[in-house]
Parts: C-alpha cells; structure tokens; sequence
C-alpha cells in the first residue's frame, strides 16, 4: 500500500486523532497515491498509525479515517461506518418531531467530506472532499441498505471546496456544477419540493437548487430558540431564504415578520411556506434587496423591530478570508443593532469556520460599541443537537455559532 510518512513533531495531532494532515506534515510520500485513495500514515519513526485518503491536490493532504494500524478501510469499512453513522439518529425516527434531519456529518462522524441530509424518505449526499468522492459508490449502497424506507439518494455535490480537492475545473466556468455533482444517484428522483415538518411547522425544501443540501438543519435548535422570545414581536427576518426564522416566529405569535433576500426564488417559497401552516394575526412582508443596502435603508427611515435576525450566508471559507468577513459581520451586526427598540432582540449567527465563537463574541462587542448601546447573552446557540455533533478531537467541526442578544 501507498503511505506517506509524518515530520517530527507534526505526528502529535494525528496520533491524537486529529482527523487532518497538512501538506507541511508530511516528510514523505511513498509510491503514487491517486486522488482520493487510502494511504497508510505512519508517525516520524515509521511506525503505522492509521489510514486515511489522499489528496494531492489539497492542503489537507490526508483526511484521516482509520486510526489503527490493523484496520484498513475497504467498502464494508466505509459501509460500517455510514451504518454506525445512521444508528446514531435513531431516535428521530422513533421520536417522530421532526420528518428532515442529518444522518453523517462529515469528520464529526468518521466520514471526512461526507454529509448526508434525509427528507422524508429521500437522502441528499454531499461529497466535498477527494476521499469521500472515491468512496461514493460503497456510501451510496450504505445509505440504501440501512436508512429505514429510503426512497432515493440524491446528489448535491456542488460545493466550492471540490476545487480545493482537486475534483472541479478552476475555469471561469467552474461556478456551473459538473455532471457527477448533482443529479440522482439510486432509487426515485425526489419531488420537486419534498414537505417537511418540524414540530408544528410544514416546510417545503427543494432539494435541487436550494441552500446546501436544501434547507438549514443545523438551525433547528435556534430556530426554536428565537420562536420562544417572539411572541407580540415585529420581527425582521434577514437573509431569510425560504422563511425559516419567520416561520418559527409566526407560530409563536409574531405581529409582524418581515422577510429579506436577495433571492426572488427563495421569497417564493417563503410565501408558500407560510401559506402551508394557516395561520391567521401575523402581518407577512417580503421584500427582495441586498441585505446589507436594506438595513440602511430602514436605519434612514428610522424603522425600528423588536426582533432582529441575522442568518448570513457564509463570509470566508477560509482563514486567507477572515479579514474581509470581519469586516462583513461587524457591519451587519452594527446597522441591525441600531434598529432594534429597547428590550429588543437580536439572534445573530456566523456559519464561517474560521470564525470562532471567542472571535464571534469580540465583533458583536465591538458592533455594540460602535453602536453606542449595551446587550445581554441571552442564550448561546450552535448546530441543532443530536444530528450535528461535534467530534472532541476536531474542534474545526464546530463551524455554526449564534448569539441571542437583548438591548438593555
């Protein structure tokens, strides 16, 4: 087998079960590993300490998926593992609250690149690393074999860090998904919009051209958070996609919910969305504009809400990008406090990994600061619990953090 061997003293964080190796770890590499292929890791002495899959290509060089020097990941590995993966999430089915949760989450699962969604009998795989790509056809017939009633398997594989990995073309086309990126993988295509349900809430999801892999899940918990503290509210729900934030305040008695994107397509099916639950009392706008531009445009008609939501799309995709979405998020942070009545509440969320909860805290302050008005943390929030974990030894897999501001 091909196999690279670690530098000394850049072994510690894998013989700790980081599940990353970086280019700048690696001291040598034996034979001509293809992209995505298992490799045998072995520390600065030489000595076997797992498996994991190669990307050339990357500045993740290995991802790691094995560590132990006797078990060497074939596809009944990988089918083992998407297995254990599903077990985990039992519970939903058996519990029956919710009809779309996620089944692998990607390192925090022992599946690096992986992530697989279930909407009501239909699974949407993400493929976003090398190793996960060459591995497809054993996940696939995993995810066949062991989700209860699984009606399709659907592939939503068009994600920038696939040019990282070496696995799209870096031409001025590379923004158009390629043919192996989306499109069925088994069973029945899906329906053009699949109905889900969260508690007392319907939603519809288009899986094909929606966010990710059609809907945020890893907002549930925050979406529950933010409807308990909306009762009697006028609500601006920003970046709000297909209403989600709203939704969840209208069912628990919002006066007012003013939706923003950019999207006209997300805004229609917000609309539709809301006219699923029948509610009555909740006065619904929706309004199309850049999120940023909208904010100052209420700031200078001297609009005011008590419940703001912050939802941005994600500001830096990596650490060369942190910067910029700094910047990004003080700005947003900074016009929405300056809207928000007195008592109000502001949920606002970062969904970059390289923004870390500590600096995530430190750029709200600053907004407050700026904005010359003072907020309590009312609750802390992070990806939905039970389908999202977070693995102990990668802390990287913490990627959503959220805070639930009051204006005091």
């Amino acid at each position: 087998m091909n196999s690279i061997t670690l530098n000394p003293k850049r072994d510690y964080s894998t013989i700790h079960h980081h599940p990353w190796i970086f280019s700048g770890a690696v001291r040598e590499v034996t034979g001509t590993p293809r992209s995505g292929e298992t490799v045998a890791v072995k520390d600065s002495k030489g000595r076997t300490i797992g498996y994991g899959s190669y990307s050339p290509a990357s500045q993740i060089r290995v991802r790691m998926l094995s560590f132990a020097p006797d078990a060497v990941p074939d596809a009944s590995f990988i089918a083992n593992l998407v297995a254990a993966s599903i077990g985990r999430r039992a519970d939903f089915w058996v519990r029956g609250e919710t009809n779309a949760f996620r089944l692998v989450n990607a390192e925090n699962d022992g599946l690096p690149g992986v992530i697989a969604d279930y909407y009501d009998g239909f699974v949407v795989l993400q493929l976003a690393s090398a190793g996960a790509e060459f591995w497809k056809d054993a996940i696939v017939d995993a995810i066949r074999q062991f989700v209860p009633g699984c009606r399709g398997v659907y592939n939503r594989s068009d994600v920038d860090s696939r040019t990282r990995e070496g696995l799209r073309t870096s031409s001025p086309a590379a923004d158009a998904p390629l043919p192996n990126e989306v499109g069925l993988l088994a069973g029945e295509e899906p329906p053009e919009l699949i109905p889900i349900q969260e508690g007392a809430i319907k939603y519809l999801v288009d899986v094909r051209r929606g966010h990710k892999t059609g809907f945020y899940l890893d907002q549930r918990d925050a979406r529950d958070a933010v409807g308990s503290l909306a009762n009697g509210a006028d609500m601006l729900n920003c970046f709000s996609y297909t209403g989600g934030f709203g939704l969840a305040a209208r069912a628990a008695g919002a006066l007012s919910v003013t939706h923003v994107d950019a999207s006209s397509a997300a805004l229609d099916l917000a609309r539709r969305n809301t006219d699923l639950d029948h509610l009555c009392g909740t006065k619904c706008d929706y309004v199309e504009a850049d999120v940023f531009k909208q904010l100052r445009l209420y700031r200078d008609q001297g609009r005011s809400f008590d419940m703001i939501v912050l939802d941005p799309p994600k500001f830096a995709d990596t650490k060369a990008g942190l910067m910029r979405a700094t910047r990004g998020y003080k700005d947003i942070n900074l016009l929405a406090m300056k809207l928000l009545r007195p008592n109000g509440i502001l949920a606002t969320f970062s969904c970059s990994g390289a923004v870390t909860p500590d600096l995530f805290d430190k750029i709200c302050a600053e907004a407050a600061f700026d904005a010359k008005r003072d907020f309590q943390i009312v609750a802390r929030t992070r990806q939905a619990s039970g389908d999202h974990p977070v693995s102990l030894n990668f802390p990287e897999g913490l990627y959503l953090k959220g805070l639930i501001l009051r204006a005091v």
